[in-house]
């Protein structure tokens, strides 16, 4: 097969058909699906590997799956392939954290051998949000815990389907533990329909150009993928570069920890070295070494080749070192319910430490965390019970030649969307009092760091509760070339008898009553540049649209305005003497 030469206008067909085919299962997963998290805000992934597990094809969704997906394939491999128990139509359901592709519970995956003429040449794979996986609290993944027991039914590599028929005592056991089975149900039947959807497309591309030709153009796509990114890694400036942050807390009241990495840049290779970084800790902050893989992954495309196809092929440059039961490593049974904050931590150190010198690929620091929110309690129209599950938007950090962009999700959620107001108060027992950009004038520079976000929930019924999980509270996005730091993530509660309590970063179950109102506050990214070096149209500008104060105007950027017209009086000694 590797021998076998496939003429070019084969190899872009079925490069194109893996494409599609990937696409068409993110599709039919979306539009099949029965959660909000699913279908309005997309936390899943879909995709194809070949035999052994290597990535060919993943449809858009969220950034933080690139490469769960072949973790849980080779995972599958491992305990069945090998010893040949894989049959046409086996399915095989898993979210084990520890390994095959874990992330955290909630993130449940499927696995699906395709065969043809008997053989094994490819898998159907896809990773999607459960709003329920059981567990503790409303929602599964919780900021509390102290290990993932308590954090919901774990799917340990096991066959939902054998031969293709369905293993109906797990479905029972799925149906009596988690709080809405109907959603969670649904969606493992929405990942059913994609990954047949996906055998069925490959096998028919398989009979329309043979099997040989296939398995030859896959070959010869991974290595294309390799290919191109070692030719961005000659591009690089070889060197060690280094640095370092804290996550804030593990949830239980403990923290901050420091974080580190060393990353390395040759021709060859790109190793990102995690070592001495903080143990796995107690609260649910941790995250497994895949988790930390993926958000890597995700840095190296951006500072090598974003716009490449990805396959497993364009990461084989790629090696991430660090401690075993490290908080970027944990180990069983730590509890990893909300382990983007240690996940996209590692990432953005990789980030921090390339953009000064990547400052046309890379920008400064953003709000960094998913900002996840659980709120449950009472229809206040048919006393049902609900359940939000949403991260939320913030703001991007400033770059070379751009402003940050505003009320964007973060880096690990990628392609993603929030909740639409309309869907929050028709399926919810709340009323959204405010959906705005913050504008607080923090990320200053040459170029401004993007505004994050406020979004205010008010409770309808009583008894509600809402679990926030804001990391990048205390350590804020970072700014680049004397650009300023942004703001916090960060939240309030107003309770309807005028008191206000907060700001809190990380908070379980909050109860709220009703009238009361949670505001939900993303940061500002990092500034990229010195303030004093924004030319004065722009303050003006920024400060007449409502993101700037007349105040700020003159204290950050040395210009003073007519607080009315917002005209250019004068500029300040301070900007004046910043030019020779």
């Amino acid at each position: 097969m590797t021998a076998k030469k496939v003429d070019p206008f084969s190899l872009e067909i079925v490069k194109d058909s893996l494409i599609a085919i990937g696409d068409e299962m993110f599709y039919t997963l979306g539009r099949t699906s029965m959660s909000p998290i699913i279908y309005e805000v997309l936390d899943y992934a879909c995709g194809l590997t070949d035999a052994r597990g290597q990535l060919l094809t993943q449809g858009h969704g969220i950034a933080g799956f690139i490469g769960n997906l072949s973790f849980m394939v080779r995972d599958t491999v491992k305990k069945f392939a090998e010893s040949n128990q894989l049959e046409p139509g086996d399915i095989i359901i898993i979210n084990d954290p520890y390994s095959g592709g874990g992330s955290h519970l909630s993130d449940v995956g499927l696995v699906m051998p395709i065969f043809y003429e008997g053989e094994v040449v490819a898998f159907s794979a896809n990773k999607a949000h459960w709003t329920e996986v059981g567990g503790k609290d409303p929602g599964s993944f919780t900021n509390d815990a102290t290990d993932i027991y308590q954090e919901g039914l774990q799917f340990p590599c096991v066959k939902l389907f054998d031969a293709g028929k369905v293993n109906q005592a797990l479905v029972d056991m799925i149906q009596a533990n988690v709080r809405f089975p109907d959603l969670s149900l649904g969606d493992m039947w929405a990942q059913v329909a994609a990954l047949r959807t996906g055998e069925r497309r490959f096998q028919e591309l398989c009979e329309k150009h043979g099997k040989e030709v296939v398995l030859a153009s896959i070959h010869h796509l991974l290595d294309h993928g390799e290919q191109m990114a070692r030719k961005e890694l000659t591009c690089l400036k070889n060197g060690v570069y280094e640095a370092f942050d804290y996550i804030d807390s593990d949830g239980m009241g403990n923290g901050p920890f420091r974080v580190q990495v060393k990353v390395t840049v040759t021709d060859d290779e790109f190793i990102c070295d995690f070592r001495g970084s903080h143990p796995q800790v107690m609260g649910p902050v941790n995250c497994s070494f895949t988790t930390l893989v993926s958000d890597v992954r995700t840095i190296f495309l951006a500072i090598t080749n974003p716009s490449q196809d990805i396959n497993d092929g364009v990461f084989r440059p790629l090696s991430i070192i660090t401690d075993p039961g490290s908080i970027f490593s944990a180990e069983r049974p730590a509890p990893v319910s909300v382990y983007w904050e240690s996940g996209s931590a590692g990432g953005d150190l990789v980030w921090k430490a390339l953009a000064p010198i990547l400052p046309n690929r890379l920008s400064a620091g953003h709000f960094l965390s998913v900002c996840a929110v659980t709120l449950s309690g009472k229809h206040h129209v048919t006393d049902e019970p609900f359940l939000i599950v949403e991260p939320s938007v913030g703001g991007w950090g400033a770059g070379e030649g751009q402003d940050g962009v505003r009320g964007q999700f973060c880096i690990g959620d990628g392609e993603t969307y929030n909740m639409p107001v309309e869907i929050a108060e028709t399926r919810y027992g709340v009323m959204v009092d405010e959906y705005s950009l913050r504008c607080d004038g923090m990320g200053a520079g040459e170029y401004i760091g993007g505004s994050g976000v406020i979004r205010s929930y008010r409770a309808m019924t009583d008894k509600q509760a809402v679990t926030v999980t804001f990391g990048r509270n205390k350590f804020l996005p970072w700014g680049v070339s004397g650009g300023e730091s942004g703001s916090p993530n960060e939240f309030y509660v107003e309770k309807a008898n005028g008191e206000v309590d907060g700001p809190f970063g990380i908070y379980a179950r909050y109860p709220l009553n009703k009238g009361d109102v949670v505001k939900l506050v993303t940061g500002t990214g990092g500034g990229y540049g010195h303030p004093l070096k924004r030319p004065a149209g722009k303050v003006a500008s920024d400060t007449k649209n409502g993101y700037l104060t007349v105040k700020q105007a003159e204290e950050k950027y040395g210009i003073v305005l007519d607080p009315d017209t917002f005209s250019i009086l004068r500029e300040t000694a301070e900007r004046q003497a910043f030019y020779p």
